[in-house]
């Protein structure tokens, strides 16, 4: 699926920091959390302004690299200082046009999981909580044979993600999660700039257990790379030999 622009606040925030300088409030709303807000300016920041991670993902990024939901393209331009070849995709069209605008070289309005973006690419980037495009635990083999369909022999994919099992810790430190509740790392979404409003969206945030159980059923091996100061963690899954 593709946002239209009537349905795209995050782009329309994007469109209007690369146009002014500046941007007015990208809202965040969700059934489980209180409202919160997505500094538009982090939305371009340059390497030395990304957070550890996320540096630590470019560096390890090679062969022909695939950025997904690539956003204002701060990624992909970083790839490009480092003479790197990318491929940026977004859902958003605002958000493409002011990639290209900014100078990424191969920018597509596109979706990971449409069958017309082919491979093979050597790897495939999803940060900023990028396991998010999967949208629910009951997803995730679908995502591993898409990845099976885009991935070269040998190729990797970077993902960074947070473990939202604290948020369900008693005071023992136990989970406080019922069997039949519904996996804790499943959120939903709505975001509005000014007068746009996008429609409600299903994010999935991953522990690395379960990442590395879906992963091994999809043979493919998932390791821990780095961790983040704040339950976050860059994985590197790869096809298990």
């Amino acid at each position: 699926m593709l946002l239209t622009a009537d349905k795209d606040p995050m782009g329309a925030a994007i469109a209007d920091y690369l146009k002014n300088g500046k941007a007015g409030k990208l809202r965040v709303f969700s059934s489980m959390f209180e409202e919160d807000e997505i500094p538009v300016s982090q939305l371009f920041r340059t390497f030395r302004q990304m957070p550890p991670l996320e540096q630590t993902a470019l560096r390890l990024s090679r062969g022909k690299i695939l950025d997904v939901g690539a956003g204002s393209g701060c990624h992909s331009l970083a790839l490009q200082e480092m003479g790197q070849q990318v491929t940026a995709i977004d859902i958003s069209p605002l958000s493409v046009e002011a990639m290209r605008e900014r100078g990424v070289k191969e920018v597509r309005l596109q979706n990971f999981f449409d069958r017309r973006l082919a491979g093979p690419f050597d790897t495939i980037l999803l940060l900023m909580n990028g396991s998010g495009i999967v949208g629910k635990l009951e997803n995730l083999p679908a995502f591993f044979l898409r990845l099976k369909e885009l991935l070269a022999p040998g190729g990797q994919l970077l993902l960074d993600s947070s473990d939202l099992s604290f948020l369900y810790e008693d005071e023992a430190g136990n989970l406080d999660i019922a069997p039949e509740d519904p996996y804790f790392g499943e959120i939903d979404f709505q975001m509005r700039y000014g007068q746009i409003q996008g429609d409600p969206f299903d994010w999935l945030y991953l522990d690395f257990n379960t990442l590395r159980l879906y992963a091994s059923q999809a043979s493919f091996h998932a390791e821990i790379v780095e961790k983040g100061e704040h339950y976050d963690y860059l994985a590197r899954v790869c096809r298990a030999e």
